[in-house]
């Protein structure tokens, strides 16, 4: 093991208080790895899905381990084989691909062949408990980077050299959600479903991913944006950011979700709809209010025992698409500076969305996600 830094070690589910902020070890860069110094790591829901699992509850739950998969800093060092970035370059981070298989050679990176044992898999060995030496390694690679650590190993796949496109330190930590959550919400919105100005779409659940894909789909220009969530602060931000409607699932009275849709959308329901939820109920009625012929895109992490009962021959008869989408199908070295330049044009506000926080006050961050206070917290390193 090389340099000992602190980082968020997960030992158990957060419920059980399993999350630590400790000292630890990490080994040196091997073939095709990057040493990166973290100035900022986004917080996401899927960090907080993955650290909640009881242990062998689902094969990506295991402990002990290093979340974080929405980070950004400068590289300390490289493995032989690396040529995305050198030492003191600016990096951005994102999810891990193989890049050999027909589904990543085709472009559609985000579906990789491997991508669940490359972002979710193995208890890949990279830290190690600096104040219980030889005690156990700690887990690391979570989405090819495990980001919660000031200092860790990060795949060449996961890298977007980021020298181009940041100005100074202050940015490269307002970046650092742009390769998982706001690349996500935008990108469902663009490629997956590949909206454009005819569409009219429903996208349920504002936080991170559900409001950068509103920032989307004003972007592309939809003529209608309905935006659906329980949190006041969220619908009134959505406005903001190009929602032209927004509905609040907490004040339907004896209306059905379906209804409420239906009534702002000419009385056939939208033509996409997107659920960021992962809410069984809002995923059952995303299917039934959508118009025929229309999309159904699934982003938001379900129960892992929810299973879908679809009529069949209602649903061909329809001519409906239900469609999973990871990553908004994004190939970030491309669509990360799409982000950056909307940004710069002042069409994808994502400061908006974003609270910087000392990396050691996490618990605050994940508080404050989950109850709607911050959309999407930011933990600083340095």
């Amino acid at each position: 093991m090389g340099s000992n830094v602190k980082a968020i070690v997960c030992h158990d589910t957060h419920a059980n208080g399993g999350w630590k902020m400790e000292n630890v070890d990490v080994r040196e860069p091997g073939e095709g790895e990057l040493l990166v110094e973290m100035v900022a790591s986004g917080v996401c829901h899927t960090d907080a899905l993955i650290g909640g699992l009881p242990g062998g509850a689902a094969p990506i739950a295991f402990y002990p381990r290093v979340l974080g998969h929405e980070g950004s800093g400068y590289v300390k060092s490289v493995g032989s084989g690396v040529t995305v970035a050198k030492p003191g370059d600016p990096v951005l981070l994102s999810f891990a691909f193989c890049g050999n298989c027909e589904i990543c050679k085709a472009g559609h990176h985000s579906h990789c062949n491997d991508f669940n044992e490359l972002n979710f898999g193995g208890p890949h060995k990279i830290f190690g408990l600096a104040s219980k030496s030889g005690e156990h390694e700690i887990g690391g690679a979570f989405f090819g980077q495990s980001s919660f650590a000031a200092l860790s190993i990060v795949k060449q796949c996961s890298v977007v050299n980021a020298k181009d496109l940041v100005r100074n330190k202050k940015e490269l930590q307002l970046f650092a959600p742009l390769g998982c959550g706001i690349q996500t919400g935008s990108g469902t919105v663009i490629n997956a479903a590949q909206a454009t100005e005819k569409d009219v779409i429903v996208i349920m659940g504002l936080g991170g991913v559900g409001l950068s894909a509103i920032m989307g789909a004003k972007i592309v220009g939809c003529r209608t944006i309905i935006g659906l969530d329980r949190i006041e602060s969220r619908l009134k931000l959505a406005t903001e950011l190009g929602a032209t409607h927004v509905i609040d699932g907490s004040k339907l009275g004896d209306k059905s979700i379906g209804d409420a849709v239906r009534e702002l959308t000419d009385g056939i329901g939208p033509s996409i709809t997107i659920d960021t939820s992962g809410a069984p109920a809002l995923t059952k009625a995303g299917i039934e209010f959508t118009r025929n012929r229309g999309k159904i895109i699934q982003v938001g992490s379900s129960p892992f025992d929810f299973n879908l009962d679809i009529n069949v021959f209602s649903f061909m008869v329809s001519g409906k698409q239900f469609i999973g989408a990871v990553e908004g199908q994004a190939y970030p070295p491309e669509f990360v500076p799409k982000m950056v330049q909307w940004y710069r044009e002042g069409k994808f506000p994502i400061d908006k969305l974003t609270k910087f926080m000392p990396a050691d006050d996490f618990e605050q961050g994940l508080k404050e996600m989950h109850d709607g206070t911050t959309i999407k917290p930011i933990l600083c390193w340095s």
